[in-house]
């Protein structure tokens, strides 16, 4: 079993930064990531990393947000920059551990002038 606690998210002005962590309750060795649920539609793929860092990023979002992950904290974090009131959403970290995904409890995220 993985427990994974979000933190970070919050209302943002249009243009503005936050900075979203997620921290698993064991070492994961496979990949983690995060996705993001706006109301009314499906939940889909902001970006994910690899234990060896390698990442992967939704288009809507290439430029504008970094994920990383301390695996000697088992923490996954993703930077949003130059936020936009379309990135507004319920954010979900993930992990994948002996094949099963987990998924965190959610953080909003909602930008708004």
């Amino acid at each position: 079993q993985v427990q994974l606690v979000e933190s970070g998210g919050g209302l943002v002005q249009p243009g503005g930064s936050l900075r979203l962590s997620c921290a698993a309750s064991r070492d994961i060795f496979d990949n983690m990531g995060w996705y993001r649920q706006a109301p009314g539609k499906l939940r889909d793929l902001v970006a994910d990393i690899t234990r060896g860092g390698s990442t992967n990023y939704a288009d809507s979002v290439k430029g504008r947000f970094t994920i990383s992950r301390d695996n000697a904290k088992n923490t996954v974090y993703l930077q949003m920059n130059s936020l936009k009131p379309e990135d507004t959403a319920v954010y979900y970290c993930t992990a994948k551990y002996r094949y099963r995904n987990y998924w965190g409890q959610g953080t909003q995220v909602s930008v708004s002038s």
